[in-house]
């Protein structure tokens, strides 16, 4: 049985529990509830605060859990990044108020600035040269200069909504951080090979939603042509069709070239062209 952590609550919840579901497995998770046991995979889930995580997963009494990559950096706690998951994405960033003239980062020189991360901050200073006073605090941080406690702050930036509320403007990113799956760096070879069969079905889950499933209908004399912009995974699947003539093609394409990819087949003469998404896609 491998036990994984998740937040109880939080901007990583929903996305965490869509991971593991989207993964086949079944479980409940209820709110009342700590932890949630799988009915159909060897998996027990605990539900924890995100500060937590990188702690409980560092002394064994989590195997493995979905934690924020600044969180993991700021907590300094012995883990190992398994995946990096494509979700919960920010920034920390350092804002200042509106009207602060801003031309470099040795403007933060003696500067108040707080924040909820000393530590990714103090890495950030040290290795800028920059000599500024840290004021760790809990919560509300871009209230902090309007009260008059900082000059600046550090903190997570996602919109850019709440600075601008509070006055304040973006002027150096620090971090650009994700959702990570960590794990413990002494699992047992029994839960390792647990780990393994479910980082298996997140990648088949990734790899689906990052491709698109293309069959369409070209001339013969066009099939070479058609074919070099239809790589797929090795080589499209040529079919023949009952027109004579005719061949149907069968390939994937990835997202990120998707529409750029049907502007050139269309041009290259391929007709009755199908887009599918993909379920499941093992590389």
């Amino acid at each position: 049985m491998l036990r994984i952590a998740i937040q109880k609550s939080g901007r990583l919840f929903e996305d965490s529990i869509a991971l593991l579901r989207d993964a086949g497995i079944a479980f409940g998770n209820s709110p009342n509830r700590l932890r949630s046991q799988a009915s159909n995979f060897p998996l027990e889930i605990i539900y924890l605060r995100d500060d937590d995580i990188p702690e409980y997963v560092e002394g064994g009494v989590v195997d493995a859990g979905i934690v924020g990559e600044n969180v993991v950096l700021e907590k300094r706690k012995t883990v190992r990044v398994v995946d990096r998951l494509g979700f919960g994405k920010c920034r920390l960033s350092i804002a200042l108020s509106k009207g602060t003239p801003y031309r470099s980062v040795q403007d933060l020189n003696r500067l108040r600035i707080a924040t909820t991360y000393r530590h990714v901050l103090a890495d950030f200073l040290a290795a800028n040269g920059i000599q500024a006073d840290v004021h760790e605090v809990s919560g509300a941080v871009e209230l902090a200069p309007s009260l008059g406690l900082a000059d600046a702050i550090f903190d997570i930036v996602g919109t850019g909504s709440t600075l601008l509320a509070n006055g304040l403007y973006e002027v150096e990113t620090v971090l650009h951080s994700e959702a990570l799956l960590v794990a413990d760096p002494a699992l047992t070879r029994e839960k390792q090979e647990v780990l393994d069969r479910l980082l298996f079905r997140i990648q088949a889950n990734r790899n689906a939603k990052n491709h698109r499933y293309i069959l369409l209908n070209a001339p013969n004399e066009k099939l070479s042509e058609i074919a070099r912009l239809l790589p797929g995974m090795k080589s499209p699947t040529v079919l023949p069709l009952a027109t004579e003539g005719w061949s149907s093609l069968h390939s994937v394409v990835q997202e990120d070239v998707f529409w750029e990819v049907l502007e050139q087949l269309k041009a290259a003469g391929a007709q009755g062209i199908l887009v599918a998404p993909i379920e499941r896609m093992i590389l």
